[in-house]
């Protein structure tokens, strides 16, 4: 089976999004700038730091990010949401913890009626994380 990752955009704040989320997550963070591309020296000078691909990796997952938009420009919704599953309680509160830094809680921390620890956000650049745990992995692992 192929592996989906999500794609974030952002509006200029790209590293700043990433280095945040690799605080939040872990990984190992790569970035490349529009200076670093082929066509660096046809960009004029501001354009340069712009993040043409950001990627943070790690064993469990890959989450892709870009400053780069097309001529509409950058338009934030609610179609799409990163979901992470947790194995442990501790490592759920956490991340959840960190990611709430600033951010729209849109559903509180709780057991809900399908047996699972869940909480989402919205975070400071827009984008939203539902997180969850199930209780068997809570009672296997706690």
């Amino acid at each position: 089976m192929k592996k989906l990752n999500p794609y974030f955009t952002f509006n200029g704040n790209c590293r700043e999004a990433m280095k945040f989320y690799q605080k939040c997550l872990g990984g190992k963070l790569y970035f490349q700038t529009a200076g670093e591309s082929p066509v660096s020296e046809k960009m004029p000078a501001k354009m340069k730091k712009i993040v043409v691909h950001a990627l943070l990796t790690s064993d469990s997952f890959i989450l892709m990010a870009s400053d780069m938009t097309d001529d509409q420009g950058l338009i934030k919704g609610n179609a799409v949401s990163v979901s992470i599953s947790f194995f442990s309680e501790r490592a759920f509160r956490n991340c959840y913890k960190k990611l709430s830094y600033r951010a729209q809680q849109t559903y509180p921390v709780q057991h809900n009626f399908y047996g699972i620890l869940f909480g989402s956000i919205t975070d400071r650049y827009g984008n939203q994380w539902l997180l969850n745990c199930s209780k068997e992995r809570i009672k296997a692992k706690g």
